[in-house]
Protein backbone atom coordinates (compact mmCIF):
# COMPACT_ATOMS: atom_id res chain seq x y z
CA UNK A 1 0.00 0.00 0.00
CA UNK A 2 2.90 2.45 0.37
CA UNK A 3 4.96 2.07 -2.60
CA UNK A 4 0.94 2.38 -4.39
CA UNK A 5 0.46 5.48 -2.31
CA UNK A 6 3.65 7.11 -3.01
CA UNK A 7 2.98 6.79 -7.03
CA UNK A 8 -0.69 8.03 -6.94
CA UNK A 9 0.73 10.78 -4.86
CA UNK A 10 3.64 11.91 -7.27
CA UNK A 11 1.07 11.43 -10.04
CA UNK A 12 -0.77 14.06 -8.07
CA UNK A 13 2.37 16.77 -8.22
CA UNK A 14 2.53 16.05 -4.28
CA UNK A 15 5.85 15.82 -2.55
CA UNK A 16 6.92 12.09 -0.39
CA UNK A 17 8.85 14.50 2.71
CA UNK A 18 9.36 11.19 5.23
CA UNK A 19 8.74 7.22 4.39
CA UNK A 20 8.67 5.25 7.65
CA UNK A 21 8.76 1.59 8.19
CA UNK A 22 9.73 -1.23 10.30
CA UNK A 23 13.55 -0.34 9.23
CA UNK A 24 13.69 2.85 10.35
CA UNK A 25 11.01 3.50 13.05
CA UNK A 26 13.54 5.82 14.71
CA UNK A 27 13.31 8.52 11.59
CA UNK A 28 9.75 9.54 13.04
CA UNK A 29 9.71 11.88 15.34
CA UNK A 30 8.16 15.51 15.55
CA UNK A 31 11.07 17.46 13.60
CA UNK A 32 10.76 14.73 10.67
CA UNK A 33 6.73 14.87 10.70
CA UNK A 34 6.47 18.46 10.91
CA UNK A 35 7.95 18.26 6.99
CA UNK A 36 4.17 17.13 6.08
CA UNK A 37 0.86 18.62 5.10
CA UNK A 38 -0.81 15.53 5.98
CA UNK A 39 -0.12 12.03 7.18
CA UNK A 40 -1.08 9.28 5.54
CA UNK A 41 -0.70 5.91 7.72
CA UNK A 42 -1.05 2.44 6.65
CA UNK A 43 0.62 -0.34 8.70
CA UNK A 44 -1.47 -2.55 10.85
CA UNK A 45 -3.14 -3.32 13.95
CA UNK A 46 -0.06 -3.42 16.70
CA UNK A 47 1.31 -0.31 15.49
CA UNK A 48 -1.99 1.96 14.02
CA UNK A 49 -3.13 3.16 17.43
CA UNK A 50 0.22 4.62 18.46
CA UNK A 51 1.35 6.12 15.15
CA UNK A 52 -1.78 8.05 15.11
CA UNK A 53 -1.67 9.44 18.66
CA UNK A 54 1.37 10.68 18.06
CA UNK A 55 0.15 12.32 14.60
CA UNK A 56 -2.22 13.95 16.75
CA UNK A 57 0.17 15.14 19.68
CA UNK A 58 2.30 16.74 16.94
CA UNK A 59 -0.26 18.41 15.24
CA UNK A 60 -0.12 16.40 12.08
CA UNK A 61 -3.39 15.43 10.25
CA UNK A 62 -3.68 12.02 9.84
CA UNK A 63 -5.48 9.73 7.50
CA UNK A 64 -5.34 5.92 8.69
CA UNK A 65 -6.24 2.62 7.02
CA UNK A 66 -5.05 0.13 8.91
CA UNK A 67 -7.56 -2.17 10.18
CA UNK A 68 -7.65 -4.67 13.17
CA UNK A 69 -7.68 -1.97 15.75
CA UNK A 70 -10.99 -0.49 15.81
CA UNK A 71 -11.75 -1.39 18.97
CA UNK A 72 -9.55 1.17 20.43
CA UNK A 73 -11.31 3.74 17.53
CA UNK A 74 -13.58 5.34 19.89
CA UNK A 75 -10.55 6.16 21.90
CA UNK A 76 -8.47 7.73 19.30
CA UNK A 77 -11.30 9.99 18.08
CA UNK A 78 -11.76 11.16 21.65
CA UNK A 79 -8.35 12.25 22.09
CA UNK A 80 -8.43 13.60 18.55
CA UNK A 81 -10.95 16.20 19.96
CA UNK A 82 -8.84 16.83 23.19
CA UNK A 83 -6.24 17.97 20.57
CA UNK A 84 -8.28 19.70 18.48
CA UNK A 85 -6.75 17.64 15.49
CA UNK A 86 -7.55 16.53 12.44
CA UNK A 87 -8.28 12.78 11.53
CA UNK A 88 -10.16 10.25 9.22
CA UNK A 89 -10.50 6.76 9.67
CA UNK A 90 -11.35 4.39 6.95
CA UNK A 91 -12.13 0.70 6.60
CA UNK A 92 -11.74 1.02 2.93
CA UNK A 93 -10.52 4.08 0.96
CA UNK A 94 -11.44 2.74 -2.12
CA UNK A 95 -14.25 5.05 -4.16
CA UNK A 96 -15.82 1.74 -5.31
CA UNK A 97 -15.91 0.67 -2.06
CA UNK A 98 -17.37 3.58 -0.64
CA UNK A 99 -20.38 3.32 -3.00
CA UNK A 100 -20.24 -0.19 -2.13
CA UNK A 101 -21.22 0.68 1.54
CA UNK A 102 -24.20 3.02 0.39
CA UNK A 103 -25.32 0.67 -1.80
CA UNK A 104 -25.46 -2.10 0.84
CA UNK A 105 -27.31 0.52 3.19
CA UNK A 106 -29.98 0.82 1.04
CA UNK A 107 -30.19 -2.72 0.10
CA UNK A 108 -30.35 -3.90 3.90
CA UNK A 109 -33.25 -0.89 4.39
CA UNK A 110 -34.98 -2.92 1.78
CA UNK A 111 -34.61 -6.14 2.91
CA UNK A 112 -35.67 -5.60 6.75
CA UNK A 113 -39.01 -6.53 6.80
CA UNK A 114 -38.00 -9.80 4.69
CA UNK A 115 -37.07 -12.04 7.54
CA UNK A 116 -37.24 -15.13 5.43
CA UNK A 117 -33.71 -14.48 3.83
CA UNK A 118 -30.87 -15.24 5.31
CA UNK A 119 -28.13 -12.71 5.07
CA UNK A 120 -24.16 -13.62 4.83
CA UNK A 121 -21.23 -11.57 4.16
CA UNK A 122 -18.42 -13.09 2.14
CA UNK A 123 -14.55 -11.60 1.77
CA UNK A 124 -11.56 -12.92 -0.18
CA UNK A 125 -8.33 -11.12 0.36
CA UNK A 126 -4.84 -12.60 -0.45
CA UNK A 127 -2.84 -14.94 2.52
CA UNK A 128 -0.80 -12.04 3.70
CA UNK A 129 -3.97 -9.79 5.06
CA UNK A 130 -3.02 -9.84 9.06
CA UNK A 131 -6.46 -9.40 9.88
CA UNK A 132 -9.67 -11.40 9.32
CA UNK A 133 -12.08 -10.86 8.81
CA UNK A 134 -11.22 -7.66 7.08
CA UNK A 135 -12.30 -4.24 8.19
CA UNK A 136 -14.54 -3.61 5.15
CA UNK A 137 -16.75 -7.06 5.90
CA UNK A 138 -16.80 -5.57 9.45
CA UNK A 139 -18.07 -2.19 8.20
CA UNK A 140 -20.96 -4.11 5.70
CA UNK A 141 -22.04 -5.98 9.03
CA UNK A 142 -22.28 -3.18 11.05
CA UNK A 143 -24.36 -1.15 8.43
CA UNK A 144 -26.46 -4.46 7.80
CA UNK A 145 -27.16 -4.67 11.75
CA UNK A 146 -27.50 -1.29 12.00
CA UNK A 147 -30.93 -1.82 9.44
CA UNK A 148 -31.82 -5.20 10.57
CA UNK A 149 -33.41 -5.24 14.02
CA UNK A 150 -33.06 -8.82 14.60
CA UNK A 151 -29.36 -8.91 13.87
CA UNK A 152 -27.57 -8.80 17.35
CA UNK A 153 -23.73 -9.57 16.36
CA UNK A 154 -21.62 -10.93 13.80
CA UNK A 155 -19.59 -13.90 13.77
CA UNK A 156 -16.34 -14.95 11.28
CA UNK A 157 -18.32 -18.23 10.90
CA UNK A 158 -21.58 -19.93 9.46
CA UNK A 159 -23.90 -19.48 11.69
CA UNK A 160 -27.59 -21.17 11.83
CA UNK A 161 -28.60 -18.69 14.60
CA UNK A 162 -30.63 -16.14 13.56
CA UNK A 163 -29.76 -13.14 15.56
CA UNK A 164 -26.04 -13.39 14.34
CA UNK A 165 -24.78 -12.71 11.35
CA UNK A 166 -21.98 -14.51 9.32
CA UNK A 167 -18.95 -13.19 7.51
CA UNK A 168 -17.19 -16.01 6.00
CA UNK A 169 -13.22 -15.05 5.45
CA UNK A 170 -10.94 -16.51 2.54
CA UNK A 171 -7.58 -16.12 2.03
CA UNK A 172 -6.59 -16.98 -1.46
CA UNK A 173 -3.49 -15.35 -3.49
CA UNK A 174 -3.79 -13.40 -5.17
CA UNK A 175 -7.21 -11.79 -4.42
CA UNK A 176 -6.71 -8.00 -3.98
CA UNK A 177 -9.88 -8.02 -2.35
CA UNK A 178 -13.78 -9.42 -2.98
CA UNK A 179 -16.72 -8.42 -0.55
CA UNK A 180 -20.43 -9.51 -0.52
CA UNK A 181 -22.99 -9.52 0.85
CA UNK A 182 -26.08 -12.27 -0.15
CA UNK A 183 -29.47 -12.68 0.93
CA UNK A 184 -30.91 -15.97 0.58
CA UNK A 185 -34.42 -17.80 0.28
CA UNK A 186 -35.95 -20.63 -0.74
CA UNK A 187 -37.06 -18.78 -3.70
CA UNK A 188 -34.43 -16.70 -4.82
CA UNK A 189 -30.90 -14.78 -4.18
CA UNK A 190 -29.99 -10.95 -4.01
CA UNK A 191 -26.62 -10.32 -3.81
CA UNK A 192 -24.14 -7.50 -4.05
CA UNK A 193 -20.49 -7.83 -5.07
CA UNK A 194 -17.16 -5.30 -4.90
CA UNK A 195 -14.16 -7.02 -6.08
CA UNK A 196 -10.67 -4.95 -6.62
CA UNK A 197 -8.41 -6.01 -9.40
CA UNK A 198 -5.12 -4.17 -7.43
CA UNK A 199 -4.30 -1.59 -4.61
CA UNK A 200 -4.77 1.46 -6.97
CA UNK A 201 -8.37 2.08 -5.72
CA UNK A 202 -7.44 2.05 -2.06
CA UNK A 203 -4.19 4.14 -3.16
CA UNK A 204 -6.37 6.86 -4.85
CA UNK A 205 -8.74 7.50 -2.17
CA UNK A 206 -6.41 7.50 0.68
CA UNK A 207 -4.62 10.42 -1.30
CA UNK A 208 -7.84 11.71 -1.99
CA UNK A 209 -8.63 11.83 1.55
CA UNK A 210 -5.06 13.68 2.54
CA UNK A 211 -6.11 16.38 0.39
CA UNK A 212 -9.47 16.96 1.72
CA UNK A 213 -8.18 16.68 5.11
CA UNK A 214 -5.38 19.44 4.76
CA UNK A 215 -5.89 22.48 6.43
CA UNK A 216 -9.24 21.54 8.30
CA UNK A 217 -9.94 20.26 11.73
CA UNK A 218 -12.06 17.43 12.94
CA UNK A 219 -13.10 13.90 12.61
CA UNK A 220 -14.22 12.91 9.33
CA UNK A 221 -14.67 10.10 7.01
CA UNK A 222 -14.79 9.01 3.35
CA UNK A 223 -18.24 10.33 3.42
CA UNK A 224 -17.49 13.76 3.65
CA UNK A 225 -14.77 13.35 1.27
CA UNK A 226 -16.60 12.08 -1.54
CA UNK A 227 -19.52 14.16 -0.59
CA UNK A 228 -21.88 11.07 -0.09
Amino acid sequence: MGKAIEDIALQRNHTIVLKIDEFNVADFTKGNLSKADVAIEFTGPHSAFDNVKKALDWQTPIVCGSTGWTERLEEIKNYCKEKNGSFIYASNFSIGVNLFFELNKKLASLMSPHTDYKVTIGETHHTQKKDAPSGTAISLAEQVMQRLAYKKKWVNNESGDTAELSIISKRIDPAAGIHSVKYSSSVDDIEIIHTAHNRVGFAAGAVLAAEFIKDKKGIFTMKDVLNL
